[in-house]
């Protein structure tokens, strides 16, 4: 190894053998409270997925909502160059749903789950470990005569008895599952307990050979990417994880985590993936922007510090050379090395190659839509930061225009009293609707101008603003969570003027609100009741 093991193109030299990486953000990772995502929103994160290089996309639980069933359905119809799967219980209803669901996909999976654990035995399913191993042999021969791809999961695998959990996997094997996923369902597991177990489980399953184990792990005790790479080192040649690490409660081990180890540490792991990780950060930063939740600034391998020296000692060794205090390039996983300053004085040319670094290759009529968001952004701003250009990109959906857009805004408050807002509002059918509000702040008084403007009702359950680039004139994201018709709403407004974007979340909101009565609702699949 180099006195620099950076992962540059030069450097990294790919092993024969290859780990799959199975993504689950669009399943166990938007399932997580904060991350939900809309289906014109996971469509895009999947065919980011997609360019990223991940091998097997999970795109939902198609049984869980009609909804779900659409997006699963609609991802496994674009998605050409990865497996799309769908997860499944252990029950026909559901593996029916799935397998419909998966019906327009080049290549689908079909992902089964069920409990194995003494604790989930007893207090979920009410089984006796017989049950439960004709149950999962069972509900694996129904799916396979389905779908010619069929992964089993035992839920809580390291808590089960290691003999029993050997017993279900080789059942499901025999009965037609290729891929054998072992989970640490609660992050409980240890980096020295998941590699014996692995060792262990490919020495004792009948047939392993015929198997690819995999590792799920989960970050409750912040563990999630060690273990995975313990898994991998003892054999496991699928990972399981998710963008930024999102998931339930702690979150998934981090594939952009994994990834990096697997490159930076190659002769000691001996693998590779197909990840192209030069589109790590701009995916990284997809996600951020469209759940609206910030990513830490020291987040492994995608942070803002992760490249950062403030130490004067540092700065001085990496002058000296790079490899003294990065152990990769920023390059290396689309991180900008350099920052192009960006101003009212820039041109399109300009815009559009940071753009595309970024990983936003946009036609003309999106540019236009951008440039001109960003001159009058310039106007407003000294300096122009990747975040802003983001959150121009990001901010408004092109394919889902109105039907209103702010014409007017005006706020006053005045410490120790109450705040107004006045609004002039304009539909794509061409009224003007003028309306204003009194508030406890001027946040709470643009919320009930537009509510008074558009005629929607938005009892809102919560609601936060975060820079999303720097300085005092930095621009501000703010989210805001809506509870409509038993449904939960989000929307997103960006701009240097808080209530401003507190205004365009609101609107994104009511517009949302407004389109889907325009749209015709899915029906879930007729067998599916039958669940």
């Amino acid at each position: 190894m180099s006195q620099n093991p950076s992962t540059t193109d030069s450097g990294h030299q790919p092993s024969n053998e290859r780990v799959l990486v199975f993504d689950t953000s669009l399943r166990d990772g938007e399932q997580a409270p904060g991350f939900s995502m809309n289906r014109k929103q996971k469509l895009r994160l999947a065919r980011e997925l997609e360019a990223l290089g991940v091998d097997i996309i999970e795109a939902g639980f198609p049984q869980a909502s009609p909804d779900d069933f659409q997006a699963v359905a609609q991802i496994a119809g674009q998605v050409r160059d990865a497996t799309v799967c769908g997860l499944s219980r252990c029950l026909p209803g559901d593996i029916e749903t799935t397998a419909r669901a998966l019906e327009p996909a080049r290549a689908g999976r079909i992902h089964l789950f069920l409990s194995t654990s003494p604790l989930h035995r007893e207090h979920k399913l009410g089984m006796s470990t017989q049950q439960v191993l004709d149950t999962a042999g069972e509900a694996v021969r129904r799916a396979r005569a389905l779908c010619d791809d069929v992964e089993f999961s035992a839920e809580d695998a390291f808590r089960t008895e290691r003999e029993f959990l050997a017993e279900v996997f080789s059942v499901a094997l025999e009965a037609g599952a290729a891929t054998l996923n072992a989970p640490d369902t609660v992050g409980y597991a240890t980096p020295a307990e998941i590699a014996e177990w692995f060792a262990w489980l490919r020495s004792h399953v009948r047939d392993a050979e015929r198997a690819v184990f995999s590792a799920h792990c989960h970050d409750d005790l912040g563990m999630g990417v060690a273990n995975s790479l313990a898994a991998i080192g003892a054999g496991a040649r699928q990972v399981e994880c998710t963008i930024n690490g999102i998931g339930e409660r702690a979150g998934n081990a981090a594939l952009e985590e994994i990834v990096m180890a697997l490159r930076v540490r190659a002769p000691l792991y001996g693998v590779d993936t197909r990840i192209d990780a030069r589109r790590l950060y701009p995916v990284s930063r997809l996600l951020a922007q469209i759940t609206g939740q910030s990513l830490p600034r020291n987040k492994a391998v995608v942070g803002e510090n992760a490249f950062a020296h403030e130490s004067g000692i540092h700065q001085h060794g990496m002058l000296k050379h790079r490899g003294t205090y990065e152990i990769m390039h920023p390059e290396d996983v689309g991180f900008p090395s350099t920052r192009l300053v960006l101003g009212k004085h820039s041109g399109r040319h300009a815009l559009r190659q940071r753009l595309v670094e970024l990983g936003h290759d946009l036609d003309e009529e999106a540019m236009d839509r951008v440039f001109a968001g960003f001159k009058d952004l310039a106007d407003r701003k000294s300096e122009i930061f990747d975040g802003d250009l983001e959150a121009l990109v990001l901010g408004r959906d092109p394919e889902n225009p109105g039907p209103w857009r702010i014409e007017h805004l005006h706020a006053a408050s005045h410490l120790g009293s109450s705040a107004s807002v006045s609004v002039k509002l304009l539909h794509e059918d061409g009224r003007q609707v003028s309306e204003a509000a009194i508030g406890d702040g001027p946040v709470d008084a643009v919320l009930r101008a537009v509510e008074r403007a558009t005629g929607e009702n938005l009892p809102l359950a919560d609601f936060h603003i975060r820079s999303v680039s720097e300085g005092g004139d930095a621009q501000g994201q703010a989210v805001i969570a809506v509870q409509h018709d038993g449904r939960a709403w989000r929307g997103h407004g960006y701009s240097t003027d808080i209530v401003e974007a507190a205004a365009m979340a609101a609107l994104d909101v009511a517009n949302a609100i407004a389109r889907s009565r325009r749209e015709p609702k899915p029906a879930l699949p007729a067998k599916a009741a039958n669940a």
